[in-house]
């Protein structure tokens, strides 16, 4: 395989991987919100556990195993089921704070938020989403093996890449609207958006969409 050959698999396998994880959705609303009010070190966390996952999501559907995702209906289903609640109470609880907002402290010490909570809700953001099983393992898995033996390995660390610089963009980025977020009328906004995007997204799952 030429160089060439593996710098475009490459390069089209970070465009495709982009277009998919670049939107507002629930893991992608999680980590702008724990991006402005977060530690450095728990968005470092945070950000690497969902750009492994969707690495090893990745992985899995170029090794084949989206094969056996479409053949087992049953575990998408109770993943969607249970995913669906965790995104209606996130969507319930931040709707709550829209009527609660508060300011965010810019200078002086963070807000605190426990490493162990921040990771386990991006873990349940990450596994719990079925649409993530379709769009990696399924989607790119297989949008990856069709482009040769040698190439679907540079595609598939084009796509990988993908997912590790949106999300170092989106965590370490949102740090720069920090100064708007001292005013409770932005946490406003923003919580506001966040729930109508989880409620929508946990209906949706509920309903089988």
């Amino acid at each position: 395989m030429t160089t060439s050959a593996a710098l475009l698999a490459l390069v089209l396998g970070l465009g495709t991987g982009l277009s998919l994880i670049i939107a507002i959705g629930a893991q992608n609303a999680f980590v702008l919100r724990l991006g402005i009010e977060a530690r450095n070190r728990i968005v470092l966390v945070v950000v690497l556990v969902c750009a492994v996952s969707d690495a090893v999501l990745i992985l899995a559907g170029v090794l084949g195993i989206g094969a056996v995702i479409e053949a087992a209906p049953v575990a998408l289903v109770v993943i969607r089921i249970l995913g669906s609640a965790f995104l209606l109470v996130y969507g319930v609880m931040a709707a709550v704070r829209v009527f609660r907002p508060r300011a965010l402290v810019v200078s002086g010490t963070a807000p605190k938020l426990g490493m162990g909570s921040a990771v386990t809700t991006a873990v349940a953001f990450t596994w719990l989403n079925p649409h993530v099983y379709l769009d990696t393992v399924v989607l790119l898995g297989s949008v990856a093996n069709q482009q040769g033996a040698d190439e679907r390995w540079w595609w598939s660390v084009g796509a990988i890449s993908g997912s590790f610089l949106w999300f170092f963009a989106l965590g370490f980025g949102a740090r720069l609207l920090r100064p708007v977020f001292a005013r409770p009328t932005a946490w406003r906004v923003l919580d506001a958006l966040i729930a109508v995007v989880m409620l929508a997204l946990g209906l949706r799952l509920a309903l089988g969409g």
